[in-house]
């Protein structure tokens, strides 16, 4: 079976199962804590912990995974083997309360053996030591005796405390010519291979280690894709599978160089590096020199070093994205639809680096007569890097051939020394309400429609320091349990306004900020405050006023470049401020003259016209079908927000909006330019601002 019938077999299996079958999600998470999605249940941990509500009760999809930074990191493996990769695919299908552990094990057997036909009797499963309700069903389904094992193997949990529980796992008998024992024997080799794991959280783990049973228990299962097809295929080496071979006679088209024993793992680097490369560029992230940027432009050189290494020069990863469409565009239609940016993107990044890769190798030749024992120093190999762009990989790939080692723990301690100097310039106050495990979220459900209410002071930060009283004349930020103030989210500037108690003003308020589900009232007290008051939240209305039509005036702006430009134009972030716009997106070159008049007449237009603004909430699939734009990257739940203005513009957004077009009274173009490769910015003034 090719990549595409295992797909299509196992979202079809278990849509005959009643499960609803989802997109991949971003590979950008909405998860602070990641940089990539790294696996299936990413998308769905809140569900899964019990923090957000299901909008299905059995759900399936193929999810895309990136583990190339952070904790998750497979990149120094890719290439060495034949089964590491940055990029791959994880299939995977989640009960959220409904079935458990008896129907789960009944269809994951029923895949295996019945739609992907894999020999029962190669199949070996593991259960946690402590399920005897698991080996019991394996042991009913499928006649298999489990393999009892530990927490290391065979129990999952989300943290120290919180949900988990047991996990069951399959394996498959690659045959007696691969070395290794059984799973959980002291000679684990490559003979038998995990395919898939079934986790079944069934408790609650509190502080002192107590399990209790979980109200509604969940079964989240995931399996590689990469290791299916090679299994299928009857390859021992990922690489070898239907499309990696594609992949690879790409390269060989692009470098006039064909693979052989010698240079297969540059086949392998560069073909991996491809799919995460591109399908990460494709998601929205942009090469940088921070963060999941930093990570994919390491990547990225990472791979054209490689494309040297077989002796190329120039452009490489840009030539190969269209063989990339051809082999996965079809399961994955955004790749074909950012084609054109993310091929820009690509060619800037590899065009910049050639530059930079010959003046850093200057440096590093330079430096080689100077070095002692074969050691390359530390600081030299940071000023590589922050210099010319060098991952520290990339320098040590490089000397490896020259039998040179790098002083890694100086470089560590360069990079440490730079990012206490950033983080000494970084202000904020976000690392400390996040520390606020225990704060009940406020309640922001009036925000939209802003009523007189009284409300409780949960919590006070001072100085960086959480207080129970605060003094007049002191700046400090403020949770409530509910609050009638928007708190800066989704490119929208929070509320100002007032804390008040009777007609005595307690705190001015200059934003309202929002981390998780808190909201946090930023600003100065005029009298004394404590936690547990009551007080009355007072917006600023003319200021709400303001920016409701600067965020209505962002969506004409988006349609009016849609029409203007091309129906590609696509949001790729925003600020909206009072009677101000800063709004990015996709296009690849600087707009005429003449087309950013077009555009500003256009909105002006649509204003003069006086079209109703819709505010409705509805199912995503509803909104979906109505052709609402959502924003790029971003995650909805099952009820959405839908904004309509006139027969233009349909948008899911759950910003602050006016009722008619006419209140935003003017618009004007201020400036265009590119903020990064295939990325533009716009900044426009609206309202009173612009007349």
């Amino acid at each position: 079976m090719t990549y595409d019938e295992i797909r299509t077999a196992f979202l079809n299996y278990f849509e005959s199962k009643g499960h609803k079958i989802v997109p991949s999600a971003s590979l950008i998470p909405n998860d602070p804590s990641l940089l990539f999605t790294v696996a299936g249940m990413v998308p769905w941990k809140g569900i899964l912990q019990g923090t957000e509500p299901a909008f299905a009760s059995r759900v399936a999809d193929v999810q895309k995974c990136i583990r190339a930074g952070g904790k998750h990191n497979d990149l120094e493996d890719v290439g060495f083997d034949g089964s590491h990769h940055t990029f791959f695919e994880m299939l995977g299908n989640w009960s959220f309360g409904d079935y458990f552990k008896e129907e789960a094990i009944e269809m994951s057997w029923e895949v295996l053996t019945k739609v992907i036909g894999l020999d029962p009797n190669r199949i070996v499963v593991t259960t946690h030591y402590s399920d005897d309700e698991a080996a019991a069903i394996w042991k009913k389904v499928a006649g298999k005796e489990a393999i009892l094992l530990g927490d290391k193997d065979n129990w999952w949990s989300a943290g120290d405390t919180g949900p988990c529980g047991p996990c069951t796992e399959m394996h498959y008998d690659m045959g007696p010519e691969f070395a290794g024992g059984l799973p959980g024997s002291d000679n684990e080799g490559r003979r038998f291979i995990e395919i898939w794991n079934d986790v079944f959280m069934q408790y609650d783990r509190d502080a002192n280690g107590n399990l209790t049973p979980l109200p509604k228990q969940n079964v989240d299962t995931g399996a590689g894709l990469e290791r299916w097809a090679s299994i299928l295929q009857n390859k021992s080496d990922n690489y070898d599978t239907d499309l990696f071979v594609n992949l690879k006679r790409a390269v060989s088209d692009v470098t006039g160089v064909a693979e052989t024993s010698e240079n297969v793992s540059s086949f392998k680097v560069i073909t991996d590096h491809l799919r995460s490369v591109g399908f990460a560029i494709a998601d929205g992230v942009i090469p940088s020199n921070s963060d999941r940027g930093y990570v994919i432009r390491r990547i990225l050189r990472r791979a054209m070093r490689h494309g040297q290494i077989l002796g190329h020069r120039g452009a490489l990863l840009s030539k190969l994205y269209p063989a990339l469409i051809t082999e996965m565009g079809a399961a994955y239609p955004e790749l074909a639809r950012e084609e054109k940016r993310v091929v820009e993107i690509i060619e800037n990044e590899e065009n910049s680096f050639a530059d930079m890769l010959q003046n850093g190798m200057k440096l590093l030749e330079s430096e080689l007569p100077k070095l002692n024992n074969n050691v390359l120093p530390g600081d030299v190999a940071f000023k590589l890097f922050d210099t010319y762009g060098f991952p520290l990989d990339l320098t040590q790939m490089i000397l490896r051939d020259k039998n040179i080692d790098v002083d890694v723990a100086g470089f560590e301690k360069s990079m440490a020394e730079q990012k206490e100097r950033s983080r000494a310039n970084t202000k904020g106050t976000r690392i400390f309400w996040e520390s606020q495990t225990e704060l009940a979220g406020t309640d922001d459900a009036a925000k939209y429609a802003p009523t007189e209410m009284q409300s409780t002071v949960l919590s006070i930060l001072r100085n960086g320091e959480f207080v129970q009283t605060a003094n007049a004349g002191e700046e400090v930020e403020v949770a409530l349990d509910k609050t009638t103030f928007y708190g800066t989210q989704g490119g929208q500037t929070g509320d100002s306004g007032e804390l008040k108690q009777g007609d005595k003003t307690v705190m001015t308020i200059s934003e309202a900020g929002r981390v998780d589900n808190i909201v946090i009232h930023k600003g100065v007290l005029v009298s004394d405050l404590s936690v547990g008051d009551v007080v009355v939240p007072v917006i600023n209305a003319n200021v709400r006023q303001q920016t409701a039509r600067a965020h209505t005036a962002t969506h004409l702006l988006q349609a009016a470049l849609r029409s203007v430009l091309n129906e590609d134009v696509a949001q790729r972030g925003s600020k909206v401020s009072p009677d101000s716009v800063r709004f990015d997106f996709s296009f690849g070159r600087a707009m005429t003259n003449e087309e950013k008049q077009a555009v500003e007449d256009l909105v002006n237009k649509w204003i003069a016209a006086d079209m109703p603004v819709l505010h409705e909430e509805m199912s995503m699939d509803d909104a979906v079908a109505r052709g609402a734009m959502a924003l790029f990257g971003e995650k909805y739940g099952e009820t959405v927000k839908v904004i309509t203005a006139g027969d233009v513009s349909c948008e899911l957004c759950g910003g602050t909006h006016i009722n008619h077009t006419g209140e935003i009274l003017k618009a004007r173009i201020n400036k265009e330019k590119s903020i990064s490769s295939g990325i533009r910015r716009i900044t426009m003034s609206v309202g009173t601002l612009a007349e």
